[in-house]
């Protein structure tokens, strides 16, 4: 089937007699006003274009919120050339309140100024009342703000530090938000208020010689430009800098389309009601100017806006004298995923003569659509079209019918807006992984010391770079930076201090050792289990039938690239005959249900059976009830079993498991009772397995050898375990939020009644439910006292772990059947608890809680398609501790699911390894840190892969590459290192370092050297070294080199110091005595006693004249020419 585009629609258009008579009416008077009546949905969109098109002036819309004013930019942004359409922000959340200013919204503001003033084609705004609230500054304080900046020009490092200067622009090492700059040689970073991205400009002496944007978050180059404006933050200008409105500060030209001008008048009557009230409050000393300075009043608005030319879309219009015309746009209607209904419905349109365009986001839709048309088995008259727009609609008019994929199945269409820049995302998670002087680190060989610096120590008259690292009796070890992999952060459990190692000792040596025989044991253990499986037979299900598609065309939001992998992944194992074994791995709310409820759909259309295991009660009902909501139109049976389910009940259950009429049964450890009889147990789903006892755990053993099994859990797996554990079972991870999901809107608010009063109001004036989190047990009975004398009518509940178990499950369930508007409870609902129609939740003493933790509850919020809301309850900003503020700001700027994701996972991986591995595992996690004990795993599973499990993993070894060493040590008199006068901050060196330590390709350090070069300017000889040191090592390591030696123009390098290694049966050492006979004179063999505690001599080769490092790589490389 032929497929257009959304262009193609647009241009339907042309042919408009609605649209047409407009263009002409505005084209004849600039102030014309009409009023249309009626439905528009993304017609308006479509409309706004082509009068933009024809009539070639500015266009502003103006909405009564950001969410539709959002909406209609996207629809926008499909239909033109972004550059065209700008979006004009609110710049804060609470007027008056300096912490509350969004600097991502200065700095777009600024943008759609600088643009209004220099820009030679007229742009479509799209803006909203908050927005239109604020004042701004003039044009001509604009033109006094603005320094421009060509390449070619004669500027100066002074002259730009100056200017800077007196912008208020800050000095700092590196640039990360708006008002920022920074120099280094002769590059200067600057974040101008005039664009999304700070600017690069690199001077040859005083010339300008490029201009480049760059990214905050890795610092690298974006693209190349020959010409900007830097621009301060006018918005905080001095307090009697003159204001104007921004209808003041648009060309009088401009035409305006408002949805209801009486309701936006009412906006900004309660915007500058809002600033009145704040400004009252506001303390003596702090001087602020007005309200009537800053802020848009009702009266100035409403004169300002009968200048222009305007379209009002309202019932009744708020201008006397405008014309009045009917829309020729219908709602799209509802289907409710009935595609019967909706062939009906196009096939009806197609025989009166309309053209019918279904509207897909991506080709995946356009394909679904087919497939079910297809299964149906109706011819249907439609035409694909590939793009997204906000509203579907009829126009009766052209008579087109235009269809969205996202109203057919049901789904929140979820809008985007680019947020110019997130600081502090890209500061915290740098912080995660730079190390602080007094932090806890783990050396591989040493044990743990605390983090002393970099140092700069003289060997021989040259200057080298080492870590320094204290131990016990404050003992010292220098670690050269060459030996940096060596080291790790030390992570273990919540903050617990660990035990300082003493040099010399064998304590830590033998804990190692310890430790990597219990690893090695349950390693073992795990590939055993996975070997045995992999050479047993099972069931092979037929490939996905019209059911399985249908099932999964309905699902509400739209499946993410990791989700889609993972159901393919777990078809793919249940089409094979081998038995399943697959983890899916995801956060709260990214999709695990769904991957499961599909599984067990497809073993129930092949007549097999599923039981689901989940370990507590709440959750087994509510696994029931997300299948029985998802399976509800197809011909499949869900049962579920619990304590609470008894008598005539339980034993219809039972009857149905044996006889085989349910087919999907949901249930705790019952499930796994040998007096259970199944039909024909076909998938075992099992839902945080770590959570089950011993007993659960081995019953589930045996219980697995023969069927398919699909283990769910929401706590993260750290990438480097997840390769270790590809050995021992198959692993899917779904680390992408859905698409579709409306960001938690989350507020940092202080304990104030009104707050809760307004929440809890608001929330059950939707019909919906909210959570009060309240972590000390004696007074939970108060914030529910508090909250029934707010809300007099709300039904309170209350809930803690001190709580009987039956009492607290009662509770739980009531809530989750909606008997209950209001739950105060303690932390117990940070887990599990999925509440959809639970959508406000306050989090009272916010800042005494983790990041890990303050992500888990809020994620018990926004699991349906309605806007959600998170109150951090917490005291001022200014009382609390830096690193309270620090998560508080964090959790509340990663609003969107999966952002903040990096941060509070890293507290979750060591829960979830433990979780994994077993509890007995976490006490060595504690004691050897946690990286440190990750090495020690991947270390016992190659050995096993290399021994015990040779045979099952030789098809991975093909191809691979031999490494007979791990690592390489070098000892040189030469400068290897990053110079101070190149990269000024010793922390930065240190991530850098770090950086350079992981790199394994050549590709890697090839980007590695260019960022160096964008960002600093080019390499020294110092880092050329350094860099080429790290080739060294990997040559050295082919070789079977475990140290070289580089000093007074020799080069020394030791060999493997083991006879019997196959290193001396290999090509390589064959390869090195050739060249060794026939090359004598700059290279010999030497051979050099054992030391004390070695068994053999060492054999080494020495290599005469080698300078530089560059040398002796090149020497090292001709050793392997064949």
């Amino acid at each position: 089937m032929e497929q257009k585009t959304i262009h193609n629609v647009f241009s339907l258009y042309d042919s408009s007699d609605f649209v047409q008579k407009l263009i002409v009416n505005f084209k004849n008077n600039p102030h014309y006003k009409v009023n249309i009546k009626g439905f528009l949905g993304s017609g308006l969109s479509i409309l706004t274009g082509h009068l933009y098109d024809r009539v070639a002036r500015p266009t502003i819309l103006i909405f009564d919120d950001k969410e539709e004013a959002a909406y209609v930019l996207n629809d926008l942004e499909t239909l033109f050339d972004k550059e065209q359409i700008l979006f004009f922000p609110s710049s804060y959340k609470r007027p008056y309140e300096v912490e509350e200013v969004n600097n991502a919204n200065v700095v777009i503001r600024t943008e759609v100024l600088n643009a209004l003033s220099h820009s030679k084609r007229p742009k479509i705004i799209v803006t909203y009342a908050e927005a239109l609230s604020e004042k701004v500054v003039t044009k001509k304080a604009l033109t006094t703000n603005t320094l421009k900046v060509k390449v070619g020009n004669d500027l100066g490092i002074d002259f730009l530090t100056e200017v800077l200067s007196s912008y208020n622009f800050h000095r700092v090492d590196f640039v990360s938000e708006p008002g920022e700059f920074s120099i280094r040689g002769g590059i200067v970073d600057v974040f101008s208020f005039s664009n999304e991205h700070p600017y690069r400009i690199s001077l040859f002496g005083d010339e300008v010689e490029t201009i480049r944007t760059f990214d905050i978050e890795n610092q690298l180059s974006i693209a190349t430009t020959k010409e900007i404006t830097i621009i301060p933050n006018l918005e905080s200008k001095s307090i009697d800098e003159k204001r104007e409105s921004f209808l003041e500060y648009i060309s009088k030209d401009s035409l305006i389309i408002a949805k209801n001008i009486s309701v936006l008048a009412k906006q900004i009557t309660k915007n500058f009601e809002q600033a009145e009230s704040a400004y009252s409050e506001l303390k003596g000393e702090i001087r602020q100017a007005e309200p009537n300075r800053l802020f848009l009043n009702e009266n100035a608005f409403l004169q300002q806006i009968s200048t222009f030319g305007v379209i009002e879309c309202s019932m009744k219009s708020y201008f006397e004298t405008v014309e009045e015309i009917e829309s020729p746009f219908k709602p799209q209607p509802t289907f409710n995923k009935q595609f019967e209904l909706l062939i009906d419905d196009l096939n009806e349109h197609k025989t009166n003569g309309y053209k019918n365009a279904l509207i897909c986001s991506n080709e995946n839709q356009i394909k679904r659509f087919e497939e079910i048309f297809e299964d149906i088995g109706k011819e249907v008259a439609y035409i694909p079209v590939l793009g997204s727009i906000y509203q579907g609609f009829i126009d009766e008019e052209i008579k087109l019918t235009c269809y969205t994929d996202h109203q057919i199945f049901g789904r929140y269409h979820k809008f985007n807006l680019r947020n110019s820049f997130s600081k502090k995302e890209a500061i915290t998670l740098k912080e995660i992984n730079s190390l602080q002087i007094g932090d806890f680190v783990t050396h591989i060989d040493y044990g743990i010391g605390k983090f002393a610096g970099l140092v700069r120590l003289n060997n021989n008259g040259v200057t080298q770079e080492s870590i320094k690292l204290i131990y016990q009796n404050n003992d010292i070890l220098y670690v050269n930076i060459h030996s940096l992999h060596k080291i790790a952060k030390f992570r273990g459990k919540d903050g617990q201090e660990p035990k300082i190692s003493k040099l010399g000792s064998p304590a830590w040596k033998n804990l190692k050792n310890k430790t990597k025989a219990k690893v090695k044991e349950i390693a073992f253990d795990l590939i055993k289990l996975y070997a045995k499986r992999r050479a047993r037979k099972g069931f092979a299900y037929s490939p996905d039938t019209y059911l399985q598609n249908e099932l999964e065309a309905s699902f509400i939001y739209e499946d993410t690239p990791d989700q889609y992998k993972a159901t393919q992944e777990v078809k793919s194992d249940m089409e094979s005959e081998r038995p399943m074994d697959r983890l899916v791995c995801g956060d709260v709310g990214f999709g695990k249900t769904e991957v499961a409820i599909r599984a067990a759909m497809k073993a129930a259309v092949d007549g097999k059976q599923v039981a689901v295991l989940v370990p507590t009660t709440i959750l087994a009902f509510q696994h029931f009830k997300t299948f029985s909501e998802r399976l509800k139109d197809l011909p499949v049976k869900v049962a579920y079993l619990n304590r609470f389910v008894t008598g005539v009940k339980k034993k219809s259950v039972l009857d149905g498991l044996k006889s085989g009429q349910v087919d999907i049964v949901i249930g705790t450890h019952q499930l796994v009772n040998p007096k259970i009889e199944y039909n024909d147990l076909g998938l075992l789903i099992v839902d945080e397995e770590h959570k089950f006892g011993v007993g659960v755990k081995d019953k589930l053993k045996t219980l697995r050898e023969n069927i398919d099994t699909l283990t769910l859990t929401a706590t993260p797996i750290p990438r480097t375990l997840q390769f270790s554990l590809m050995a021992a079972r198959d692993l899917s991870v779904i680390k992408t939020p859905p698409p579709n999901r409306q960001p938690v809107d989350t507020q940092l608010v202080g304990f104030n009644e009104e707050i809760f009063r307004d929440a809890i109001m608001y929330e059950m004036q939707r019909g919906g439910q909210v959570y009060i989190i309240h972590n000390r047990v004696q007074s939970l009975k108060d914030i529910a006292g508090m909250v029934q004398r707010l809300v007099p009518d709300a039904r309170v509940a209350i809930g803690h772990g001190q709580m009987d178990g039956k009492q607290l499950e009662a509770v739980l369930l009531d809530f989750i059947d909606g008997r209950y508007d209001v739950f105060v409870s303690t932390t117990i609902i940070e887990s599990g608890l999925d509440v959809p129609n639970a959508n406000t939740i306050l989090i009272n003493d916010a800042q005494n809680f983790g990041l890990a933790d303050l992500h888990q509850m809020r994620g018990r919020v926004g699991r349906s398609n309605r806007k959600a809301f998170c109150y951090l309850v917490a005291p001022p900003i200014s009382v609390l501790t830096d690193e309270a503020r620090k998560r508080l700001q964090a959790i509340e700027q990663f609003s969107d699911l999966g952002s903040g994701f990096n941060i509070a996972m890293k507290d979750l991986e060591i829960r979830g390894a433990g979780n994994l591995l077993g509890a007995e595992q976490t006490g060595f996690m504690m004691d050897i840190g946690f990286e440190t004990y990750q090495k020690i795993l991947n270390e016992a599973i190659e050995e096993l892969k290399e021994t015990d499990f040779k045979d099952l993993f030789e098809d991975q070894k093909s191809g691979n590459e031999k490494s007979y060493i791990s690592d390489v040590q070098i000892d040189s008199d030469l400068q290897i290192m990053f110079p101070d006068e190149y990269i000024e901050s010793s922390e930065e060196r240190l991530l850098l370092y770090k950086e350079l330590a992981d790199i394994e390709t050549e590709m890697e350090l090839q980007t590695f050297k260019n960022n160096l070069i964008d960002r600093f300017g080019k390499l020294p000889e110092e880092a050329e070294n350094l860099l080429e040191s790290i080739q060294l090592k990997w040559v050295s390591k082919k070789l079977g080199f475990e140290r070289l030696v580089m000093k007074k123009g020799v080069l020394l390098a030791y060999f493997i110091n083991k006879p019997q290694s196959e290193f001396y049966q290999s090509d390589e050492f064959r390869l090195i005595l050739n060249y060794v006979q026939n090359n004598p004179k700059n290279i010999s063999f030497k051979e050099k006693s054992p030391k004390k505690g070695e068994e053999y001599p060492t054999l080494l080769l020495r290599f005469e004249h080698v300078k530089t490092v560059h040398e002796a790589l090149q020497n090292l490389e001709n050793l392997l020419i064949r």
